[in-house]
């Protein structure tokens, strides 16, 4: 595959961008940082990616860059079938509700700025006849709980948008991934209370290229949290306002 990776540079990006550069995949890297950006096209050159591994600069952030970078990305790869959208903002609950404006600044690169740039991809993709998007969202998105009401409200919207991508597209030939990681131990996630069945970025990333060969419209991982998420949606309104997870 053509594969565009944006957060190829840490965590779950990172860790999906190694599992295709082993098969020998040919990679084009998106990330906010430079200098990370340079040391891991070296880095999965090494591990067997296809071809010289090229990478520009992009931030979520910044919406006014993504046409610019897909188009860079489009020209090192004579066209890319693949898009693979790991990058996210985080936050827990109690700082963004103790700080509206990055409660805002998260809302917006999660939900509004995400959603621009895929369907900028969509168009690209859709053009010459499809291929794949497969985007991060997060059990957080599953059900309202108390510890993620607000990051957990961006990745919801999320969904909700690929979801309906999936159900539009599919038959077009565009195959749309929502990956629903549960905890996974990255960067993100450092220093918060780790819930039991925990996974390991490795471990996640294989789960997720399996899912994107085999087109699966929706990935839990680890696949744990597929049948926990399926009991807490089913718990009524009365209990959930008593726990805490």
């Amino acid at each position: 595959m053509n594969v565009v990776v944006l957060g190829a540079t840490r965590g779950m990006g990172r860790a999906v961008a190694r599992q295709l550069a082993r098969r020998g995949d040919r990679l084009f890297l998106l990330g906010r940082d430079q200098d990370q950006l340079a040391r891991s096209a070296a880095d999965l050159e090494v591990r067997g990616a296809r071809g010289r591994v090229a990478y520009a600069p992009c931030d979520l952030a910044d919406p006014e860059s993504f046409g610019a970078v897909l188009e860079a990305a489009d020209t090192e790869l004579g066209g890319f079938d693949t898009f693979v959208l790991t990058a996210a903002s985080f936050g827990t609950q109690d700082a963004l509700e103790a700080d509206h404006d990055v409660a805002r600044r998260l809302l917006t690169v999660n939900l509004a700025n995400t959603i621009s740039l895929c369907e900028q991809v969509r168009e690209r993709l859709m053009s010459r006849g499809g291929g794949t998007l497969c985007v991060f969202s997060s059990v957080a998105g599953d059900r309202g709980r108390k510890p993620v009401g607000i990051y957990g409200a961006s990745k919801a919207g999320l969904s909700h948008y690929l979801e309906a991508l999936d159900h539009k597209y599919r038959a077009a030939g565009l195959v749309t991934i929502t990956v629903k990681p549960g905890f996974v131990r990255t960067s993100m996630t450092q220093g918060l209370p780790e819930p039991p069945f925990a996974g390991e970025p490795e471990e996640v990333a294989k789960i997720v290229v399996k899912g994107i060969d085999a087109g699966t419209p929706v990935v839990y991982a680890p696949h744990i949290w597929g049948v926990v998420m399926s009991a807490i949606k089913l718990l009524p309104r009365w209990l959930m306002r008593r726990v805490d997870f």
